[in-house]
């Protein structure tokens, strides 16, 4: 390792106690590197250096975790069965609630690696994305813009698309482009009234040229935990079932090929256009759950997926094992 010296000082890439830091730091604390290299005011180059050097001297063990080298294999094969750039999986949790922080968390990881300057992102929604805000540590970036996929709901919640968006685009210190309107309208008359005169058609323009488009997938059966399934009746959602819905992604009623369904609902959503959204140079899925293998795959089908975030349970029902 090249020695930095002034004078007759130990350089401070050299010293037990700024090696220790750094890894405390990066390893416990989940800082990023340049995170790191602001806190003990050095380079972002020194901290790789630091952070080698300890492993390299013991000071830092790393190992995988029992059970971690299955999500692995797991992660291998989805890439190989669906033709991912990447797949993620972490360890499968004790229920939906569970289940969408343990995937969010890996996704917000993701992001923060993921996003780089004059960036722009198209966002969806669900508790899996709002889970993604608690790991989601970026450093400032230059010219990133954020864009809601889609309408929000009048009710105030934690799971809001609006609400995911604008704090995504707070983090990073990004433009944000919300998409200001009613999840659900009551006719195609008024959807075409909002996008023409009320700006929203600008939206619909920068989803044409999305550099990551980030999404999940929803189940649509009766016991679903999906949240668009919150906002349609018993009776939609009985159509729905009948027309072979297997899946909501983004407030689209897919089959299991990945088609929409033919119903009503589909022409009073407001949501930027699956096809616009598969245009993306980079799409991410995140979902999780056994139940929600199915959904996976037909998003898959319908919009593609570079990189997939989910758990064991998901991965084993998506290869079949």
């Amino acid at each position: 390792m090249a020695k930095l010296r002034r004078g007759t000082q130990t350089a401070l890439s050299e010293t037990a106690s700024t090696r220790l830091r750094a890894a405390w730091l990066y390893y416990n604390q989940g800082l990023t590197q340049k995170e790191v290299a602001d806190k003990l005011g050095v380079s972002r180059t020194t901290v790789i250096r630091i952070l080698d050097e300890a492993v390299k001297r013991g000071e830092v063990q790393l190992w995988i975790n029992e059970g971690i080298g299955d999500c692995v294999e797991l992660a291998l094969k989805l890439e190989k069965a669906y033709g991912l750039d990447e797949a993620i999986v972490v360890p499968s949790a004790e229920g939906p609630e569970a289940t969408a922080k343990a995937v969010g968390l890996a996704l917000g990881q993701f992001l923060s690696d993921a996003i780089t300057d004059h960036c722009t992102i198209g966002v969806g929604w669900g508790r899996t994305l709002t889970a993604s805000l608690a790991s989601f540590r970026p450093s400032r970036k230059e010219g990133v813009r954020i864009v809601s996929l889609l309408g929000g709901v009048l009710e105030a919640h934690q799971t809001n698309p609006i609400e995911y968006s604008w704090r995504l685009a707070s983090q990073l210190g990004a433009e944000c482009y919300l998409f200001l309107a009613p999840l659900l309208v009551d006719s195609v008359e008024t959807k075409r009234h909002l996008i023409d005169r009320c700006g929203l058609d600008r939206l619909y323009r920068l989803a044409e040229d999305l550099d990551i488009a980030v999404i999940s997938a929803g189940d649509i059966a009766a016991s679903a935990t999906s949240l668009s399934r919150a906002l349609i009746s018993s009776e939609e959602l009985n159509e729905l079932v009948a027309a072979g819905c297997v899946c909501d992604t983004m407030c689209n009623f897919l089959d299991a090929e990945g088609r929409t369904v033919a119903h009503p609902l589909n022409d009073r959503v407001m949501s930027i256009d699956l096809e616009s959204v598969s245009k993306a140079r980079h799409i991410v899925l995140a979902s999780g759950g056994a139940h929600r293998a199915v959904p996976i795959r037909a998003t898959i089908k319908r919009v593609g997926c570079n990189t997939l975030i989910t758990d064991e349970a998901a991965a084993k029902a998506l290869i079949g094992s």
